[in-house]
């Protein structure tokens, strides 16, 4: 599946929920699904900066492909981290610096977070972007 693809169908599961509190607890869910970082990688070099709560993230390549893990010691970061990966891994880094982010926008993400998590939200995209930025430039 294409991010695009991925972004859709996350943008479709969201709409199902009638309010934020069901949305919430979708994103728990989410978290707990999480592919969870191994625990040597969980080192203040991998944390995401700009988080209220600790966020690390770790990427590898398998083929061409970025893979992410991830993990946090808040719930609803862990589940949003969740939907980040779930849309950028298992993809060449190239998509994932073109890929465009407004689903976080379509699924009303950002307006409800508080505005330190919302900088986190953020951060956490800037960073899996940046990893991207890297991979990509060590397969040219």
């Amino acid at each position: 599946m294409t991010i695009e693809d991925i972004q859709n169908e996350i943008i479709d599961e969201f709409s199902m929920f009638e309010d934020w509190e069901e949305r919430y607890q979708y994103m728990i869910d989410l978290g707990k699904e999480l592919p969870l970082i191994n625990h040597q990688y969980k080192t203040d070099n991998n944390i995401i900066k700009g988080c209220q709560s600790k966020v690390w993230v770790h990427a590898e390549m398998d083929d061409d492909k970025l893979v992410f893990t991830a993990d946090s010691d808040a719930i609803i970061t862990k589940g949003i981290i969740a939907i980040l990966i779930r849309a950028f891994s298992n993809q060449h880094p190239k998509d994932i610096i073109d890929a465009d982010t407004s689903f976080i926008d379509k699924i009303g993400l950002k307006e409800h977070l508080s505005p330190t998590r919302a900088n986190g939200l953020v951060s956490m995209v800037k960073q899996l972007k940046m990893y991207a930025i890297a991979y990509q430039t060590q397969l040219k």
